[in-house]
């Protein structure tokens, strides 16, 4: 080949060294992202077609309650834990397979005109922004501290259900304004990416008691808010390679089938006959998690 022939080949054609890394560097972050990590294949070699069924049925129970009166995560949370599965990976893998449900909810609430878009938006970032803060400080906990929080937290919410008052569609008198809420939006995604059972009802609740909005708008808007702050919290959970997939893929089906029919349920018989069901079979589940050997507040209880 001529010298001629060879300056004729154009440099972009030959790859740079520069180039190469990078697209090393990209090619471990998806692997990294769709499961390939040392957390994946490990939580891969402990389901059990048993395990497996168990959790699908708490995905379906998550979706039947939270299309009727929320709360789903009291359901999966306490399942995903009750597998022995470390407790970021069943955070992670919650975050994953409830925000599938959160999606589909969204989409249909804003095609009936329930969501708020013009004024919402700065609520939308804040609670992105609060979802990434509480990610990042669960990280940043002891796993002895998060096993003796997880419980607590978790009764917190189961009494807040109980005790929670009845809302209905009706406006009413509003405190502040939508345009207030950024802050309250923020607090709440914090606490929805560093635990997240309740996180729905406790963010009604506030556009009910504080904003005046009827049920079925605030709910609407909560779920656009949920949207922001599941998305913010499974990418970051996904980055550091803590979503168990073939789990998060089966509830996450299991969870819109569960809603699906939750949606119908609630024209007949409403929250009156599922809300005591979250309440008992998540205490049910709780109370298993505080009774195990391993954790720490167990063995306060018995000192």
């Amino acid at each position: 080949m001529s010298p001629r022939c060879i300056a004729m080949v154009p440099v972009r054609a030959l790859p740079s060294v520069a180039w190469m890394v990078k697209e090393k560097r990209l090619l471990l972050v998806i692997r990294r992202a769709i499961g390939s990590s040392h957390v994946f294949r490990q939580s891969r070699r402990m389901i059990a077609t048993s395990t497996l069924i168990f959790l699908a049925g708490a995905g379906f129970g998550a979706g039947l309650v939270d299309a009727i009166a929320g709360g789903g995560g009291l359901l999966t949370v306490p399942a995903l834990l009750a597998t022995g599965m470390p407790v970021y990976l069943v955070l992670g893998t919650n975050k994953a397979q409830s925000s599938v449900g959160t999606t589909v909810a969204t989409w249909r609430y804003a095609r009936g005109g329930l969501v708020d878009w013009r004024v919402l938006w700065p609520s939308i970032l804040a609670s992105g922004v609060g979802a990434a803060g509480g990610v990042w400080l669960v990280h940043r906990i002891a796993l002895d501290a998060l096993k003796l929080a997880i419980p607590v937290l978790m009764l917190a919410a189961i009494l807040y259900f109980l005790l929670s008052p009845r809302m209905t569609d009706a406006e009413s008198q509003s405190r502040i304004s939508l345009r207030l809420f950024p802050p309250i939006a923020g607090l709440i995604g914090f606490y929805d990416g560093f635990f997240g059972p309740g996180t729905g009802s406790f963010c009604a609740a506030a556009l009910v008691g504080l904003v005046g909005m009827g049920l079925s708008r605030a709910t609407g808007n909560t779920k656009a808010l949920n949207l922001t702050s599941n998305t913010v919290s499974v990418i970051l959970f996904i980055a550091a390679g803590q979503v168990a997939w073939m789990i998060a893929i089966v509830m996450g089906l299991c969870n819109i089938f569960g809603a699906w029919i939750g949606t119908h349920m609630a024209l007949k018989h409403g929250a009156r006959v599922i809300r005591p069901l979250l309440i008992i079979v998540s205490l049910a589940l709780t109370l298993k998690m505080l009774l195990d050997p391993a954790n720490p507040i167990r063995g306060l209880l018995v000192r």
